[in-house]
């Protein structure tokens, strides 16, 4: 009996031991910078007609699948990205960044937005995977599904619900700014903890910014397809690139918020390297 009870407390201990998980959201983290930093690239050239495409995570997965080595490429990105996924689900649990020190109403808030990003990103890991092995679905199909909600009036309601909480994403981003909460338990690099989280403040704010922008259009493009009832409104980063390019500064805004995601990119990777994630 005794030896049935320790093996199991070691299984449970064996879980619950943290540095394997903060390699998982280390290595998730990284995969979410690099995603940023192509997309961030691509459209930056696209800007100035240099080649280059604008591109969100879909357009990623695609671009890197194209080149040599691309299905092991896709297939490392899309495991870097379900690392992430699992990250979040473990915050959704509660266990790390000192939740426990929030409101109770801070902390709803922010599982809720944790567990979402879960959601998404595990998404967009099977979506790489699945492109490897030749069964994902495409956006036309996503497409379909939305017009196929939106012929009945919950559908439009969960449109709108969708458009709401996109907003708020994208205001939150600029409460990250300012609070300047985001670069908070960073490690001191070989320049020092204050030259590190300098690095990661400029790099973040400008990050965030971006991000900012990009889901506040997308939550712009949700409205619309609620209010015109047409699922071809919904549009991703890629989308609301073209819409920023579409102003009398195209081209410039348009570069402005690519080098932002590039600067995101820049401040994951340091994140993903030099953080305390406090996992238990």
């Amino acid at each position: 009996m005794s030896s049935i009870t320790q093996t199991a407390r070691s299984a449970k201990s064996s879980f619950e031991y943290t540095e394997w998980k903060e390699k998982l959201a280390r290595i998730g983290h990284a995969a979410k910078g690099a995603v940023y930093g192509i997309a961030g690239v691509l459209t930056l050239m696209a800007a100035f007609n240099m080649g280059g495409q604008k591109a969100g995570k879909t357009q990623v997965i695609d671009f890197l699948e194209k080149q040599a080595f691309g299905q092991v490429l896709v297939i490392l990105m899309g495991i870097g990205l379900a690392c992430y996924a699992f990250y979040r689900f473990v915050q959704v649990a509660g266990k790390s960044e000192k939740l426990q020190d929030k409101s109770d109403l801070k902390r709803t808030a922010l599982k809720a937005g944790f567990f979402i990003s879960g959601i998404i990103y595990l998404g967009f890991a099977y979506y790489a995977i699945s492109q490897v092995l030749g069964s994902s679905g495409s956006s036309g199909s996503s497409k379909g599904l939305l017009s196929s909600m939106m012929e009945h009036s919950w559908g439009i309601v969960v449109i709108y619900i969708a458009s709401s909480l996109l907003l708020i994403k994208a205001i939150y981003q600029f409460v990250k700014v300012a609070n300047k909460e985001y670069y908070e338990g960073v490690r001191g690099m070989n320049v020092g903890v204050e030259k590190a989280k300098s690095i990661v403040r400029k790099a973040g704010a400008v990050g965030f910014i971006a991000r900012g922008i990009l889901i506040g259009i997308t939550a712009y493009f949700f409205f619309q397809a609620a209010q015109t009832h047409d699922a071809s409104q919904v549009k991703g980063t890629s989308g609301a690139f073209s819409f920023l390019q579409q102003s009398s500064s195209g081209p410039w805004l348009m570069a402005a918020v690519a080098l932002g995601l590039i600067g995101y990119a820049v401040y994951m990777v340091i994140v993903s390297r030099y953080k305390n994630f406090h996992i238990k």
